[in-house]
C-alpha cells in the first residue's frame, strides 16, 4: 500500500510502497478515507535527530477518518464496518491524568529523561494515517463518526478537537456577553469561530493578515475581522477588553501584544507554537487578574463533542483535498501558507475486500 513516510530528520517525507499491516491482539485495522495535514508535521520533519524518540521510517498523519476493516483476535468485532475518527493521543489509560479523563496529559507521554519527546500516537511516534490503512492499538482510540463525511471528519481529530478543548477549559467565561479575540483563521481558528458561535458568543473579533481568511471568519460568524492586533485593539478597548484571547498563531508578533488587549480577569490562551513569548508577572501593567494558558490537543470526549457538533450542522471544516501521492507538494504549500482551511489527503483506496475479524 502507499504511505507517506518521514525517512530522515530534516527531510521532506516520501511516498513509499509499504506492506499492508495486519492487526494482532486488541489492534484494529482502519481503512483510511481521509487524512488531514497539520503544521506540527512540519515541526517534526524539520527537527534534527535527537529531538523526538521516534523510530524512522515513520508514516505521518494524525488526523484520520476511515472505516474499521479488520480487528485482531482480542478486539470487539462489533466495530467492523464502523466509520470512525482516530483519537491521536494513545494514552496509557492507567495514570492519574488518564483516570481524570485528561488523557491528553497522560504521564506516559512526558519527555524522556534525556529530553527527547516520547511517542504520542498515530503519526507522532507510531505509524499514522497518511496511508491506505493504519493500525490502531485499541478501540479506546476510536470515535464513531456516523453522519459525518470523512473529509470533514478527519480535521476534527486535531484541528477541531484542539480548538474545542482550548475553549472548553474556559466555559466559565462563555456567555452571550463574552468578548473573544481569535488570532489566526487557519485550520484551527476557523473551527474555533464556529465553536464559539455554537456556544452563543456574539462578539468575536478575528485577526488574520490574509484577506481570504478574514472573509472566511466573517462568513462563519465573527463580528469583525482585521489584519493585525493593533487594528483589533481599538475595537476591543471599546468593549472593555477581551475576556478570552485564543492565539492560534503563537508568534512573536501576536502573543505579547494580545495580552495587552485583555479585560480584567481575562485569559490569554496560546495554542499556536510559532515562537511567541509572553512575560508573566503582576507588575507588567496588564489587566487585573489576567491569566495565561497553553493547552495541549484534546481528550477523546472533546473529539466526540466536535463530531456531534458536525453531525448537528454546527461545525463545518473548510478543506482543500488532494491525492495522497501529492503529499510532499501539499506540505510545501502548507509551509508557504497558501492553503485556506485544512489540507486533506485522499488515499487511492484499498483493493475490494470484505471486512473480516482475524480470530
Amino acid at each position: 500500500m502507499l504511505a507517506v513516510q518521514l525517512t530522515a530528520w530534516g527531510a521532506e517525507p516520501e511516498v513509499r510502497d509499504v506492506p499492508m499491516p495486519r492487526p494482532r491482539g486488541e489492534q484494529v485495522l482502519v481503512r483510511v478515507a481521509a487524512a488531514g495535514l497539520c503544521r506540527s508535521d512540519l515541526h517534526v520533519m524539520d527537527s534534527p535527530a535527537g529531538v523526538f524518540d521516534y523510530p524512522l521510517p515513520l508514516t505521518l498523519g494524525h488526523e484520520v477518518a476511515g472505516t474499521v476493516a479488520e480487528v485482531g483476535p482480542d478486539a470487539d468485532p462489533g466495530w467492523l464496518g464502523e466509520p470512525v475518527v482516530v483519537h491521536g493521543v494513545w494514552s496509557c489509560g492507567d495514570c492519574r491524568n488518564c483516570r481524570r479523563e485528561r488523557e491528553n496529559y497522560c504521564l506516559a507521554t512526558r519527555r524522556r529523561p534525556d529530553g527527547r519527546l516520547a511517542p504520542l500516537g498515530n503519526g507522532l511516534g507510531h505509524h499514522g494515517g497518511l496511508a491506505e490503512a493504519m493500525l490502531v492499538p485499541s478501540t479506546r482510540f476510536l470515535v464513531r463518526a456516523h453522519g459525518v463525511d470523512p473529509v470533514a471528519a478527519a480535521p476534527l481529530a486535531d484541528a477541531g478537537a484542539t480548538a474545542y478543548h482550548a475553549i472548553r477549559e474556559h466555559l466559565d467565561l462563555i456567555d452571550a456577553d463574552t468578548v473573544v479575540l481569535v488570532i489566526g483563521i487557519g485550520g484551527l481558528g476557523h473551527l474555533a469561530v464556529q465553536v464559539l458561535r455554537d456556544l452563543g458568543v456574539r462578539a468575536i473579533v478575528a485577526v488574520d493578515e490574509r484577506a481570504e481568511a478574514r472573509d472566511l471568519a466573517v462568513r462563519l460568524g465573527a463580528r469583525i475581522a482585521l489584519p493585525d492586533i493593533e487594528s483589533a485593539a481599538a475595537e476591543l478597548a471599546a468593549a472593555g477588553g477581551a475576556d478570552l484571547v485564543l492565539d492560534f498563531a503563537g508568534a512573536p508578533a501576536t502573543v505579547a501584544p494580545a495580552a495587552r488587549t485583555l479585560a480584567p480577569g481575562g485569559r490569554l490562551v496560546q495554542v499556536g507554537s510559532a515562537g511567541g513569548r509572553v512575560e508573566v508577572g503582576k507588575d507588567l501593567g496588564l489587566a487585573a487578574g489576567w491569566r495565561v494558558a497553553a493547552p495541549f490537543w484534546a481528550t477523546r470526549a472533546d473529539l466526540a463533542a466536535v463530531l456531534d457538533a458536525a453531525r448537528r450542522g454546527a461545525l463545518h471544516s473548510t478543506t482543500a483535498t488532494f491525492p495522497l501521492a501529492e503529499a510532499p507538494a501539499v506540505y510545501r504549500a502548507l509551509r508557504a501558507g497558501t492553503i485556506t482551511g485544512r489540507a486533506v489527503l485522499i488515499p487511492p483506496g484499498l483493493s475490494p475486500s470484505s471486512t473480516r475479524n482475524r480470530r
